[in-house]
């Protein structure tokens, strides 16, 4: 298993990615396929559109199916029937979103990470239900599917995501909240740093790579303190064979928390920013040395309606490369979604797709779906080909001033 460079303009490079299933070309968008598929697709979908890599959550699949009904069908990737590379998250992330995070999603409330109350907005005290919560140990879940108790610590993370076969896993970490103060989340990045060397002493398997995963919340000191001691982990002769970057936060922070770690990461390991893929998410992070993203925003959006069109299809910035097809400017419109998108959906009139959503509209949504991701792809498809020809710099102009 190895990363090579390739070629580089300024911070944004090519490679390749050599893993047990298949070469992965990078800067490259990992699609998202939570329980081992996405929405609206089917793994044969996705391997047509020409996805090189997808990404599957451990939570989920630990729970339903379970490591021994994937087992049974011989691991991962014969269970959901993909031949490319697979990679799984180590389940830590639920530690937020499942914990505090789901709380924060539902109402506007002040946090802090231990209190069972919390003052809401207009000082009203209101009591909330966790389904996780944190110690140094691990992370207990309460099961979204039925209410049972669980706990994954770093050790069974590791071994789960052995047994899946993935290509490439991730150590357990702790994401925390936005709101943190700088306390809790300097405490939270210890705790990380303690479960990555866990992970690392237990991980046997070299035929998967491992990647560190890099927190420290909003602080800029804590962010470096992070990628240093992470970078640089030994336990055994073990290293990471790549580093994550983490953290749940809006665009701009993301920007700056790049601006303060890409300098301190090694120039031979792939760099992957967790959960990130909007198309400006994607030319800013590119722009600053990152080779891998996974999101869930192209199918979760497709599913709502909103499809993703280039510059030349009117597509900037301030509209986020997309429009809503059942907005009433396309009830009669006989363009295909992108009319410069030249994926299988192009057959079908914005007008027939707006029909099939105000009338069908799982049909609408599959189509939608599938231009999504085919768009992304192709994106970075050329990205790719710019960064080799030395014209990443021109491209993002085109696409990010217009």
């Amino acid at each position: 298993m190895t990363f090579i460079i390739t070629s580089k303009d300024v911070l944004a490079r090519t490679g390749k990615l050599i893993l047990k299933h298949g070469t992965v070309e990078t800067p490259a968008f990992v699609p998202v396929a939570t329980r081992g598929g996405i929405k609206m697709l089917d793994t044969y979908d996705i391997e047509e559109l020409g996805a090189q890599i997808l990404m599957l959550n451990t939570y989920h699949l630990y729970l339903r199916p379970g490591i021994e009904k994937i087992k049974q069908f011989g691991g991962l990737h014969k269970f959901i029937n993909w031949k490319g590379p697979i990679m799984t998250d180590s389940g830590g992330f639920q530690a937020f979103s499942l914990g505090i995070g789901s709380e924060m999603g539902r109402s506007k409330f002040k946090y802090n990470q231990d209190d069972e109350e919390q003052k809401s907005m207009d000082g009203q005290i209101k009591k909330y239900s966790r389904h996780a919560w944190v110690d140094d140990d691990g992370v207990t879940f309460k099961s979204v599917y039925d209410g049972s108790k669980h706990k994954l610590t770093p050790e069974k993370s590791i071994k789960i995501q052995e047994e899946f076969g993935s290509d490439i896993i991730f150590a357990f970490d702790e994401c925390t909240s936005p709101t943190a103060n700088y306390e809790y989340t300097k405490e939270s990045m210890e705790r990380t740093h303690e479960w990555a060397k866990r992970s690392l002493r237990v991980h046997t398997k070299k035929e998967q790579m491992l990647f560190g995963i890099v927190q420290g919340g909003l602080f800029k000191d804590l962010r470096i303190e992070s990628t240093k001691t992470i970078s640089e982990m030994n336990v055994g002769n073990k290293r990471f064979d790549g580093i994550g970057i983490g953290g749940a936060f809006g665009k701009k922070q993301t920007y700056k928390t790049l601006d303060w770690v890409v300098p301190y990461l090694q120039e031979d390991k792939p760099k992957h920013l967790l959960g990130i893929g909007t198309v400006e998410d994607i030319f800013e992070s590119v722009k600053r040395g990152i080779d891998l993203f996974d999101c869930v925003g192209p199918q979760r959006i497709g599913r709502a309606g909103y499809f993703y069109i280039s510059p030349e299809s009117g597509g900037n910035v301030k509209n986020k490369f997309r429009a809503h097809i059942t907005s009433a400017k396309f009830k009669d419109d006989n363009k295909p979604l992108d009319p410069h998108c030249k994926c299988k959906m192009k057959r079908f009139t914005r007008a027939y797709i707006h029909h099939m959503f105000k009338n069908d509209p799982l049909v609408g949504m599959r189509i939608v779906t599938y231009h999504n991701i085919h768009f992304m792809l192709n994106l970075m498809k050329k990205i790719r080909n710019a960064i080799k020809n030395n014209e990443f710099e021109e491209l993002y102009k085109e696409w990010m001033t217009k």
